[in-house]
């Protein structure tokens, strides 16, 4: 349909909390054309994960596509292209891990964040009937960080080391090196 323009930390719209959709919104024309949109700016931008309020649409929508295979967060499951209508996330399990996340509405920067590792989303898709799914490791990151946009909450509020906040240019040179040997010394 169309690539939307994704609003950066700083807009207004990024620390407000969205509004739940009601039943006879999730299923309009308006909202098929709104995920096509937000399908193709996810694409277009390369990411893996969207929330509605990146493109100034204040409602609580995500979608998340994970391609699955092998990454540098280990062999991940696929998830496809999927939309969330008013998601909850529940935590199973309370034990954190952390990645390095960067985000479409903070370009250009990295930061370090440790969430619950084990959790179930609750949501509705377009044809508003209940999805249910379970997610652990990097995959349960992402859709924390992807619903924390509905909240107003993006992933830099999270940093609880503000030492781990970096440019994407310094990662990729003295970060990821450092944890790619690690990676490869603890597989030996």
């Amino acid at each position: 349909m169309a690539v939307r323009k994704i609003i950066r930390m700083g807009h207004p719209m990024l620390r407000a909390p969205a509004r739940s959709l009601e039943p006879d919104e999730i299923g309009s024309d308006a909202m098929h054309r709104l995920v096509a949109d937000m399908i193709d700016t996810l694409h277009d931008y390369g990411g893996i994960g969207l929330a509605a309020p990146q493109i100034a649409e204040p409602i609580r929508l995500a979608i998340v596509e994970l391609p699955g295979g092998p990454s540098r967060y280990g062999d991940l499951p696929e998830v496809p292209l999927t939309a969330f209508v008013n998601p909850e996330i529940e935590v199973l399990d309370p034990t954190t891990a952390g990645y390095w996340e960067g985000c479409l509405s903070v370009p250009g920067l990295r930061g370090y964040v440790a969430r619950p590792q084990h959790i179930r989303v609750r949501a509705l898709n377009l044809a508003a009937e209940p999805i249910e799914m379970t997610f652990q490791g990097f995959p349960a990151t992402v859709f924390q960080h992807e619903f924390d946009h509905l909240d107003g909450t993006l992933y830099v509020d999270r940093i609880t080391d503000p030492s781990k906040l970096v440019f994407d240019e310094e990662f990729e040179r003295y970060i990821l090196p450092t944890e790619t040997e690690q990676c490869a010394g603890a597989s030996v």
